[in-house]
């Protein structure tokens, strides 16, 4: 019997991903730092500035080829086109919803996306659940239907988020162009609405460059920065450490979101936002626990056979 070896730079790889779910996880107290100025604007020059830092990295990795199929086949196209609506309107809800004191219901949306995923994949590519992966969903939707019913509101932020986010992840699925490459040709395809938007409200007098202090214009000036760097991590370590172990370290981010939320930002959290929370918690425990148990029987065989 041979061993599957593991990837050589699995430990650098494992650390990469650690850190951008942490740098996501934390990313809260940035967009908390431009208050000031509206989600809008704010998403509109995360766009600008973040295609300007995707372009650096492709022309310093003498890959701007990559992102030629693009232009040149219709679906693909197609698909960057949606995934970059999907991705924009995140955004959109996410920054508003942090800066609007909603972190809590914000982690809550990225708690859901695994099991939206799950959801997704048999509503629209008729994949079969196993019994597990019922009850998880089923945890999850107890979860929202106790917000609906012990909180009094519907959760749209964290609905929204998760709805937005694993459509793009099923998108990014399909897309046959990587992830640095098919952010980049995303940004580029916002790029007018944001520049023109920039540029009108410049000249209205509405928009925040030449209008702020220098502490403010710097937080602004590397939203690209800031969008990117967690990205290229995530892309390293998705490379060299297994997918089972990529699952678990995505909880990161929302668990330190919700942890700054609660402990620094002091949001509500109430006995029924504590049940919801722990019925999702529950139903993402049994999904983690399922995932795995697959993932190391899979690797059983192989090695089997071997």
């Amino acid at each position: 019997m041979s061993k599957i070896p593991a990837h050589p730079d699995a430990a650098r790889g494992a650390l990469a991903a650690t850190a951008s779910f942490l740098i996501w996880g934390v990313v809260p107290v940035y967009w908390k730092q431009m208050q000031g100025v509206s989600a809008l604007e704010l998403i509109t020059h995360r766009i600008a500035w973040s295609l300007l830092f995707l372009l650096g990295v492709l022309w310093w990795q003498n890959n701007l080829r990559a992102l030629r199929p693009a232009f040149t086949e219709s679906r693909t196209f197609g698909l960057i086109l949606l995934s970059s609506v999907l991705l924009a309107v995140n955004w959109v809800v996410y920054i508003w919803a942090v800066n609007s004191g909603h972190v809590i219901e914000s982690s809550l949306g990225y708690f859901l996306v695994p099991l939206v995923n799950v959801a997704l994949g048999s509503l629209l590519l008729q994949e079969r659940l196993r019994p597990p992966q019922w009850i998880a969903i089923g945890f999850a939707a107890a979860g929202v239907g106790v917000l609906l019913t012990r909180a009094g509101h519907v959760p749209w932020i964290a609905l929204t988020l998760a709805g937005t986010w694993a459509g793009y992840g099923l998108l990014k699925k399909r897309s046959a162009l990587g992830s640095i490459a098919g952010l980049t040709v995303e940004t580029i395809l916002l790029f007018p609405l944001a520049a023109g938007l920039l540029l009108w409200w410049h000249h209205t007098g509405e928009g925040a460059l030449g209008r702020v202090d220098l502490r403010l214009h710097l937080y602004i000036l590397s939203v690209g920065v800031v969008t990117a760097i967690p990205l290229l991590l995530f892309a390293y370590g998705a490379q060299r450490i297994r997918l089972a172990t990529l699952g678990l370290l995505q909880y990161l981010a929302p668990s330190v979101q919700f942890l700054i939320g609660w402990l620094v930002y002091r949001e509500p959290f109430d006995a029924a936002r504590l049940q919801a929370f722990g019925l999702i918690w529950c139903g993402l425990a049994l999904y983690s626990a399922d995932a795995f148990w697959i993932q190391r029987r899979m690797l059983l065989k192989s090695v089997g056979a071997g």
